[in-house]
C-alpha cells in the first residue's frame, strides 16, 4: 500500500449495490486512501449496513460513519452500533455526529428547532462515551433501573461533529475529536466556520490544531473542465444540491439567495434541463470540485489550504467509472503532486511539528547552565559551548522524532490524542521520512561528538553513547523506558546531570560541584515535564498497555510526584545557596515562582478530575523550566562578572 504524503478519503453515498462499495473500498486501500466514509441518506439505504460491509471485509482502512443524526437514532443505539462496527474494525471506526437537513426531517414529521442541534449533539457525545466507558447512567425516566452498557468498552472512537451553523461550530471546538464539513461547502465557508471552532476550543483550553477537520468534497472528473461542468448541470442530484443552499452559506460564497430560489422553483417542477440552465459556472465552482484529476486534485488543495485536514472526496456520479476517476484524483492529492510551493511548506511545516520546538528549552537550559558555570569558574569557551549546545538540540530532535513513530507504532498517539504533534498520524510526514530525519539529527549529534572527544578526551565517549541511547530506546526497542515506571528518574539523570555536568566537562575538561548542584533542580523541572504529560495521558497509556509511573500508582500519586518534583527544584537551588555551593545571584530564578504558583493551582484542578485544567500542562511546565533555568543562567553569569 503506498504511503501518502498527505491524508485523503473517499465519501460514499448509501445506495447501489453494497459488493460495489466494498470493491470500491479495497481498491482505496490498496492507493493508500487513509478512509472511507458513508453519509447516512434518507430515503436511500441504512449507512451502518454498508459501513459494516466494508468495516468486516476490508482490512486496515479507516470507515467512517458521517454523520448519524441522534434525532433519528437514540444515542444508546449509536452506542450499540460502534461498538459492534468496532470489534469489527478495532481502532479503524469514525463516528460522526450531525442533525441533518430540516427539510428531512420535516418531511419525516420529526420535531426540529436549530437550536436543539447543538444541545442534542453534546449530550449525545457525552452518552456515547460514558457508555463506551463500561459506565452506568441514569435512566430517562424516574423510578426505573439505571442504563447499563452490556458490551466491552471500545477502542477510543474519535467523534467528528457535522454543522454549518456557528452553535455547532461551538460542540465541535468544545467537545469533538473532529469536525466533519458538509457536502458543498465553500472555501469562505470552511474558513468562517473553522474560525467560530477555533475560538472555542481557544476558550475550553483546547489545542485548536487537535481537532481533525474533514470534509465531504463532490467530484465530478471527466476530460476536460467544460465537459465536467456541463455535465454537472446535468445531474439530478447536483441541481438537487444547489436548490437546497441556505440563505446563509450562499451570502459567504457570495451569492444571492434570489438565485438558489429560481434553481429550486424548476427543480420543483421537475424542470431539470431549466435548472441546469440556471446554475452559473462560479456557482458550482465555489461548491463542487469539477474538472480533470489534477484540476480536482488542485482544488482539493485550495480546501487543504483552507484549512481541511481530511478532504474527502466524493463521485457525484456513484459509479466504477467516476469512483476510479476520483481515486485516481484523490492519489494526485494524497502523494503532493500539485501546489509545489505550498507542498515544500507543508513538508517544512511537518518538520517542524514533529521536532516538538517548544520543548527545547529541556536540552538548551541544561547545556546554557553547564556554560554559565563555566563562565563563573573562568574556564568558558564559545567554541565548545556552542558545539555542545547544537549536538544537545540534535540529540533532542533525534529523540522526539524518534519518539513520535513509537508512540504511533504502539497507539500511544492517534488522531485525538491531546498535544500529540499528530505529524505522521495526519500524514503530513511519512513514517520512512521521519525517521531519516531522527537519523539525520542523531548523525549530526554524532559528529559533533566526535569533535568533542579530539579536544576532551574518551570521556566524551562514555556520556555521548549515554545520550545516544538514552535518547533513542526513549520510546524505541529495547528498553521504551518511556513506557514504564524507569522514564522519570532516567529523563531525570540524562536532561539534568548528565546534560549539565557534560557540558561543563566538555567546555571545561574538568568536573565541579557545582555544576552537579546546577543539575539538580534543572533535571527536577525536566522530569517534571514529561510527568505531567504521563499524568495527562494516563488513559491513553493504558489503553496502550504503557505501564508508567501514573499508570501504576493512579492519579493522585502522580498529582503529588508533579507537585514534588516542580517544588523540589527550588528547594534544590536554594540548598546549593545555602551550602555555599552556588553564588546568591542564581537565586535570581526565584522570580519565575509565580509560573509555579500557577502550575500547582493547575495540578490542584487536575487532582479534582478537571482534565482541562492540565490540558497544556507539557507546555506550561516547559515554559517554569524555561524561565526558572534562564533566570538561574543570568545568574551565574551575573555572578561571573562581579567576581572579575
Amino acid at each position: 500500500m503506498p504511503d501518502l504524503a498527505r491524508r485523503v478519503g473517499l465519501g460514499l453515498a448509501s445506495r447501489g449495490s453494497v459488493d460495489d462499495c466494498v470493491e470500491w473500498a479495497e481498491r482505496a486501500r490498496a492507493s493508500g486512501i487513509e478512509s472511507v466514509w458513508f453519509h447516512d441518506s434518507y430515503f436511500e439505504r441504512d449507512a451502518v449496513t454498508y459501513a459494516s460491509a466494508v468495516a468486516s471485509r476490508v482490512e486496515e482502512i479507516g470507515v467512517g460513519l458521517g454523520a448519524l443524526n441522534p434525532f433519528t437514532r437514540h444515542p444508546v443505539l449509536i452506542a450499540m452500533t460502534i461498538s459492534a462496527l468496532d470489534e469489527m474494525a478495532p481502532g479503524r471506526i469514525r463516528l460522526g455526529l450531525g442533525s441533518a437537513l430540516p427539510l428531512r426531517l420535516g418531511q419525516m414529521g420529526i420535531p426540529y428547532a436549530p437550536d436543539d442541534a447543538a444541545t442534542r449533539t453534546r449530550s449525545t457525545i457525552d452518552t456515547l462515551r460514558t457508555l463506551w466507558k463500561g459506565e452506568r447512567m441514569p435512566p430517562g425516566k424516574p423510578g426505573l433501573p439505571p442504563l447499563q452498557p452490556m458490551f466491552p468498552p471500545v477502542h477510543r472512537v474519535p467523534i467528528y461533529v457535522a454543522g454549518y451553523r456557528s452553535p455547532m461550530m461551538v460542540v465541535a471546538g468544545q467537545e469533538g475529536d473532529g469536525y466533519i464539513a458538509r457536502p458543498a461547502e465553500s472555501i469562505p465557508g470552511l474558513r468562517k466556520l473553522l474560525r467560530v471552532m477555533d475560538r472555542s476550543a481557544r476558550e475550553a483550553g483546547r489545542d485548536p490544531d487537535a481537532i481533525d477537520v474533514a470534509g465531504y468534497l463532490l467530484t465530478l472528473v471527466d476530460e476536460t473542465r467544460r465537459d465536467a461542468l456541463n455535465r454537472a448541470k446535468r445531474e439530478a442530484f447536483v441541481i438537487y444540491m444547489m436548490s437546497i443552499l441556505s440563505d446563509v452559506t450562499l451570502k459567504r460564497a457570495g451569492f444571492e439567495p434570489a438565485l438558489r430560489d429560481r434553481i429550486a422553483a424548476a427543480w420543483r417542477a421537475e424542470d431539470y434541463t431549466t435548472a441546469g440552465r440556471l446554475i452559473p459556472d462560479d456557482l458550482l465552482d465555489a461548491f463542487i470540485l469539477c474538472g480533470t484529476r489534477r484540476e480536482v486534485a488542485e482544488q482539493a488543495q485550495r480546501y487543504h489550504e483552507a484549512g481541511m485536514d481530511l478532504p474527502l472526496l466524493q463521485p457525484v456520479v456513484q459509479d466504477d467509472a467516476q469512483t476510479h476517476a476520483v481515486l485516481e484524483a484523490a492519489l494526485l492529492y494524497g502523494t503532493v503532486e500539485v501546489g509545489s510551493a505550498q507542498s515544500a511548506r507543508d513538508r517544512i511545516g511537518a518538520w517542524y511539528e514533529i521536532a516538538r520546538p517548544f520543548s527545547f528549552t529541556a536540552s538548551t537550559v541544561p547545556v546554557a547552565a553547564g556554560g554559565a558555570v563555566a563562565a563563573f569558574t573562568g574556564l568558558f569557551d564559545w567554541t565548545l559551548f556552542l558545539v555542545a549546545l547544537v549536538g544537545g538540540v540534535c540529540l533532542h530532535i533525534g529523540t522526539n522524532v524518534t519518539n513520535e513513530i513509537y508512540d504511533v507504532r504502539k497507539g500511544v498517539d492517534t488522531i485525538v490524542s491531546p498535544r500529540a504533534s499528530h505529524a505522521i498520524v495526519k500524514g503530513r510526514i511519512g513514517e520512512r521520512e521521519a525517521q531519516v530525519f531522527s537519523i539525520l539529527a542523531f548523525a549530526i549529534a554524532f559528529a559533533l561528538g566526535v569533535y568533542l572527544v579530539s579536544v576532551r578526551g574518551w570521556p566524551i565517549v562514555a556520556l555521548g553513547l549515554a545520550g545516544l541511547i538514552g535518547g533513542y530506546t526513549y520510546t524505541a526497542p529495547p528498553f521504551q523506558y518511556k513506557f514504564g515506571s524507569f522514564g522519570i528518574p532516567l529523563v531525570f539523570l540524562l536532561m539534568g546531570p548528565l546534560m549539565v555536568v557534560g557540558s561543563y566537562y566538555a567546555i571545561t575538561g574538568e568536573f565541579d560541584w557545582r555544576a552537579v548542584a546546577v543539575s539538580l533542580p534543572v533535571g527536577f523541572l525536566v522530569a517534571a515535564i514529561l510527568h505531567g504529560n504521563e499524568w495527562r495521558d494516563i488513559s491513553e497509556d493504558a489503553r496502550a498497555g504503557a505501564r508508567t509511573f501514573s499508570v501504576r500508582m493512579g492519579r493522585s500519586a502522580a498529582h503529588w510526584l508533579y507537585v514534588a518534583l516542580v517544588v523540589g527544584a527550588y528547594l534544590a537551588l536554594s540548598a546549593g545557596v545555602a551550602v555555599g555551593l552556588l553564588p546568591t545571584w542564581t537565586l535570581l530564578a526565584m522570580l519565575s515562582l509565580p509560573l509555579l504558583v500557577r502550575q500547582i493551582r493547575s495540578s490542584e484542578l487536575g487532582a479534582t478530575g478537571q482534565q482541562r485544567a492540565i490540558a497544556m500542562i507539557d507546555l506550561e511546565t516547559a515554559q517554569l523550566h524555561a524561565a526558572f533555568g534562564y533566570l538561574l543562567v543570568a545568574g551565574l553569569v551575573i555572578a561571573a562578572v562581579l567576581a572579575r
